[in-house]
């Protein structure tokens, strides 16, 4: 049973130490992202420099104002 789900502790709760619990969610979001690009859909990104989220497509180009 979770005792606070706000503070939870993977390697004891879960029996998995929370360093892979981040790896495996990185890991996760790469495999979504190359099976967008292989559809020919685009993924988001974030540029740092602009401080803003864009679309990147296979292409290689990039949309900003995502949401607007």
């Amino acid at each position: 049973m979770l005792a606070d789900k706000n503070n939870l502790d993977f390697d004891e709760e879960m029996g998995i130490p929370e360093k892979e619990v981040d790896e495996r969610f990185v890991k996760a979001v790469e495999i979504a992202k190359e099976i967008s690009r292989a559809k020919g859909k685009p993924t988001c990104e974030y540029d740092i420099e602009k401080k803003a989220p864009y679309l990147l497509y296979p292409d290689g180009h990039r949309e900003y104002n995502v949401g607007k």
